[in-house]
């Protein structure tokens, strides 16, 4: 195992993805032996003077990468993003309202069908009869929506909001699993922002949730105390056992960020490597970019071949280079390269230059 680690260079992957090496090497020494206490991290308890600090910390790093104002609470729950496809509508979304959504791929329609469980759904915009290719331009939202939701970055489909609805007249959330702290942003504007650690953040098993206090408490139906916000705000995330390491790789992750000059910093990184890739796959004919070119994700592109036949090897190239996830997602095939903030530039200039000796050889 130790040998193949070492083989694998350029971690692609879409989540879990990579993350900075200087995190591994701290949680590491820490499973064995946390802030010298002698114990591990993963036996530590929650609430005990070892991990207070370390949430608290987390939570502080959080709004001040964020910039967040007073109204805003940050906490770190179970589940994953794909529980806040329903906590959304629960705790905002009465049962004769409607919220608006955005359809603009998988996870977006995943978190709608899940909406429709506690209310009516009004489709704001949606990309589907272009193959999920682009992002909606002109959205209708009626001015009695509860929220509007939009999916910020679609892993699958590629895509990316980079026009964001900030003035939609409605409070505005956001599914941010792909692309948070990724880029500079007005993290006010939204009113709930939610993130899976496990592809910018951190390691799975924990969920980011960003909340505006005052969108909270406007449903008329009796919440189960476990899915009511408010109670995790006012324990501080700590309302039951929180996923201690998860909470923990992620603190460690976002000191990364902060010492690496934080979202505007890594912003400028990513869009080098986004710039990098794009410019070489548009410069080679034999590989085509599905996506319209104003609506790329900087996080995840795709690609396919314009010869099919040439993909397994284009593959078995990849593999030989030690370029791990680059393989499509099983639903769309192709290939998918993930360039989240872990991702050195160097990691991209050697998927293109291999891209490009491949192109001279197939030309």
């Amino acid at each position: 195992m130790i040998e193949l680690a070492q083989q694998i260079l350029h971690n692609f992957n879409a989540g879990p993805s990579i993350l900075p090496k200087e995190v591994f090497k701290d949680a590491s020494r820490s499973i064995l032996n946390f802030n010298d206490s002698g114990l591990s991290i993963l036996e530590i308890g929650h609430r005990t003077a070892l991990f207070q600090p370390v949430m608290e910390e987390a939570r502080n790093l959080v709004k001040e990468l964020m910039q967040l104002d007073s109204d805003h609470e940050v906490l770190f729950l179970h589940g994953g993003a794909t529980t806040q496809f329903m906590q959304v509508p629960m705790n905002l979304l009465n049962e004769n309202e409607l919220a608006a959504y955005t359809e603009t791929g998988t996870w977006a329609n995943k978190a709608i069908k899940e909406a429709k469980l506690f209310g009516h759904v009004e489709i704001a915009g949606s990309s589907k009869e272009d193959n999920f290719t682009t992002i909606p331009k002109n959205l209708s939202i009626s001015p009695t929506a509860a929220y509007l939701h939009i999916t910020t970055n679609e892993t699958i489909a590629g895509t990316q909001w980079h026009n964001l609805p900030y003035d939609c007249g409605v409070p505005i959330v956001a599914d941010m699993s792909s692309d948070i702290l990724s880029r500079q942003l007005d993290f006010n504007k939204f009113d709930i922002m939610y993130a899976g650690a496990q592809k910018n953040m951190g390691a799975a098993g924990v969920n980011l949730v960003v909340i505006n206090k005052n969108v909270l408490g406007k449903v008329n139906r009796t919440l189960p105390t476990i899915l009511d916000y408010r109670n995790h705000i006012k324990e501080e995330s700590m309302l039951n056992t929180p996923p201690v390491f998860a909470v923990y790789v992620a603190l460690l992750t976002l000191r990364w960020l902060k010492n690496e000059g934080g979202v505007t910093a890594i912003e400028k990184i990513n869009n080098a490597k986004a710039k990098l890739f794009y410019d070489t796959l548009d410069a080679l004919p034999l590989f085509i970019g599905p996506v319209a070119r104003e609506d790329r994700s900087k996080m995840n592109a795709v690609f396919v071949m314009k010869d099919e036949t040439l993909e397994k090897e284009f593959m078995e190239w990849c593999n030989r280079e030690g370029m791990v996830g680059v393989k499509g997602h099983r639903s769309v095939g192709g290939f998918r390269v993930s360039m989240y903030n872990a991702l050195p530039l160097e990691s991209v200039t050697a998927l293109t230059e291999l891209m490009k000796e491949f192109a001279i050889k197939k030309g």
